[in-house]
């Protein structure tokens, strides 16, 4: 952490240098456009020196300076608490803070690198995980039920000024704020050579190591071919080949191990399965059978299990939190909080999903296109496909549902009494949308739950545009202020596959098929 903390404030100090300073009077008049002016002035007044802020985009860069400051304290503070846990679940949470606080420091830093392209899309994306990674640091006290009085030690307005950076970067102009990180004129990602494309173009890419649990490949484990990538030279693409078989394994590639590409055999064939809960004593976050962090992630053919099963509560069995990732051909199976689209830019294309409770969830940009969503049997007779997470109206984030079918698992079929919802608000602007897919009849005919009384029903954003089948209809659908039938094709543009995460720009070069438009 020490040398990851020094890194960051060298990169601070190479962004800064000839930026010139600001007086008191500037420092209030742009805090005064933020959401929260108090500890905008307050941070960027204990900065300042002398000259002027004459531009929005100088604003912004003066906000991230003290917003990364401030997440570089606040994660050294965090890392100091670990030795007041007072028992396994406070140690728990706490240490999915200190993780998630790296994380958020590293997304920070990428927004002010000098040496590095960051879009004002890119910024929005990664300040938008930034908040998000602090949101889900503070529900591990929550779901565990252990101390609240750490996370305000924690925070220390790091919440607040990313909300005011996200507010500020909002709209900007990409010639402001640097180029596209992403290739626009070939389709493929910066990070990718041109062996890696060519690679990738192939239908059946040529692994980098093999894992079998039968001795006939490089590793007996999944966990063994992860450990030998991290010693890898480079980023460039690394193909791990998984063949046949069960493994019993909880799975982390780390935001270290990036454009790892996990390939198995088929859904049904390689299944990752492992059954951490809530309700065995971890936290939500640390519950995932698999969980990726590491950008550029690509998985094929195979099924990842939680089976914990729904007496546990939470247990996941994806969690992804990898930037530009994809999932192609792959099964996801669990009951409640199966799927955790964490945060960043996510594409998820002819998966199968399998659960009960919210078991789509989280706050990344996610789209998920030509998939079987299937809801099992719950144990309190109700079943709610989507909890998004989205804390901040300015936060780029949502769950698109894009031309994919809604229909009963196995265990679901002729079981009377229970009602299917395609959603309920987790966070205050929470934001999903079902596009041209096929709604089975289990689908309530008041299509949307609430959370809990009136929370988030003004403030949310839930659409429907041209979905078909029996429980399609929105004639019953709720009349909440935020939910809306889409009628316009361009409204419901705004979160297809090339508008809502820029597909045309880096999903060519996974080699995965994707519609870009509606």
């Amino acid at each position: 952490m020490k040398i990851f903390l020094f890194l960051t404030t060298f990169v601070v100090g190479a962004f800064l240098s000839g930026v010139t300073g600001y007086t008191k009077s500037e420092v209030t008049s742009w805090c005064s456009q933020t959401p929260h002016p108090q500890p905008c002035e307050h941070f960027l007044g204990t900065n300042s020196n002398h000259g002027s802020i004459k531009q929005k985009p100088d604003f912004v860069k003066a906000l991230l300076k003290v917003t990364l400051q401030r997440a570089e304290y606040a994660g050294s503070h965090t890392q100091k608490l670990g030795p007041k846990c007072r028992n396994k679940r406070e140690k728990a949470a706490w240490a999915d803070c200190l993780e998630l606080y790296e994380d958020t420091i590293m997304r920070i830093n990428k927004t002010v690198d000098p040496y590095k392209k960051c879009s004002q899309v890119d910024m929005q994306t990664w300040l938008s995980t930034a908040l998000t990674n602090l949101e889900t640091c503070k529900a591990g006290f929550e779901e565990l039920g252990v101390s609240d009085y750490v996370w305000p030690l924690m925070n220390n307005n790091v919440s607040s000024l990313i909300s005011n950076t996200l507010a500020m970067n909002k709209g900007g102009n990409n010639s402001s704020y640097g180029a596209s990180s992403h290739d626009q004129k070939s389709g493929f990602p910066g990070w990718m050579k041109p062996g890696d494309r060519k690679l990738l173009q192939s239908s059946n890419p040529q692994a980098n190591v093999v894992v079998a649990q039968d001795g006939s490949g490089n590793y007996k484990t999944i966990a063994a071919a992860i450990a030998a990538a991290a010693k890898r030279s480079g980023n460039g693409r690394y193909v791990i080949r998984v063949k046949a078989g069960v493994y019993k394994e909880n799975i982390e590639i780390g935001k270290k191990l990036k454009n790892i590409m996990l390939v198995g055999d088929g859904i049904g064939k390689t299944i990752l399965t492992g059954s951490k809960s809530v309700g065995g004593g971890t936290t939500t976050f640390k519950s995932a059978t698999l969980a990726v962090v590491g950008d550029g992630f690509i998985g094929r053919g195979f099924t990842v299990r939680n089976t914990a099963g729904p007496q546990n509560h939470q247990a996941v069995a994806l969690r992804s939190g990898s930037d530009l990732s994809v999932f192609y051909q792959c099964s996801f199976e669990g009951y409640q909080d199966t799927l955790y689209v964490h945060s960043n830019r996510q594409f998820y294309r002819e998966c199968d999903i399998y659960g009960t409770v919210d078991f789509i969830f989280g706050n990344a940009a996610v789209v998920i296109q030509n998939c079987n969503i299937y809801a099992r049997k719950p144990p309190n007779k109700t079943n709610t496909l989507t909890a998004q997470g989205r804390t901040d109206q300015n936060q780029n984030t949502g769950i698109s549902i894009h031309n994919s079918r809604i229909t009963a698992a196995s265990d679901l079929k002729g079981v009377s009494g229970v009602k299917t919802y395609l959603g309920r608000p987790w966070k205050q602007y929470s934001r999903t949308v079902f596009l041209k897919s096929s709604l089975d009849s289990l689908i309530d005919p008041a299509g949307w739950m609430p959370w809990s009384g009136n929370f988030a029903l003004n403030t949310l954003y839930y659409g429907e545009y041209m979905n078909t089948g029996p429980g399609a209809s929105t004639a019953k659908r709720v009349n909440w202020k935020g939910y809306h039938v889409i009628t316009s094709s361009a409204e419901a543009a705004k979160f297809t596959v090339g508008n809502f995460i820029a597909g045309g720009s880096w999903l060519p070069a996974t080699n995965v098929p994707f519609t870009s438009g509606l």
